[in-house]
């Protein structure tokens, strides 16, 4: 069974959340939710969602893929969370995604070093040593970012692919008729 990490912060981006882990849950994934605080979070939208675990409890656990929601200030939130630049520089070498503005907590964990990513436009700006391409999800080895929540449904059939293969994609597409 794969197994996957995603990510919150107070002020998540909902869409990007809730769609990777349901696309992911329906290839058969077993993803954890793990959230940097207690209780219901609450994201940048105003939706609240209670998560899986507090990321006190998975810091020890082994995932092969971790993936992190943007929005802000969940953003921020993760980039300035310690645990969070400690998970991701403990994954180097296995799957990595970010969607939206979450690659900033990428580059500051110091896990993009030059690679080809993307990001939403209204943070472009603040990568320097990377390779932009304007593509809704750009795949670098084992790094996997994309776009924004209108690039959700992609980015989470890009992750089953990766993770299960085309085969399983297709299968969980022909379910949610998604266009790719």
């Amino acid at each position: 069974m794969k197994t996957v990490l995603v990510t919150i912060a107070p002020g998540f981006e909902e869409i990007e959340t809730i769609t990777v882990v349901d696309i992911l849950r329906r290839a058969g994934a077993r993803v954890t939710l793990a959230a940097t605080v207690t209780g219901a979070l609450e994201g940048s939208r105003g939706i609240k969602v209670m998560p899986d675990e507090l990321l006190d409890d998975i810091m020890e656990k082994e995932f092969d893929l971790i993936c992190l929601p943007g929005g802000q200030p969940g953003t921020d939130n993760l980039k300035n969370d310690p645990r969070i630049l400690k998970l991701l520089q403990k994954m180097q070498g296995k799957y990595i995604a970010a969607i939206c503005a979450a690659p900033i907590v990428l580059q500051k964990a110091g896990v993009l070093n030059g690679r080809s990513m993307t990001c939403h436009p209204s943070v472009r700006s603040e990568f320097k040593d990377c390779q932009f391409v304007d593509d809704r999800v750009v795949v670098d080895e084992k790094m996997i970012t994309s776009q924004s929540p209108g690039t959700a449904m992609e980015f989470a059939l890009k992750l089953v692919e990766i993770l299960f293969g085309s085969d399983r994609m297709k299968k969980v597409n022909n379910g949610v008729l998604a266009r790719i």
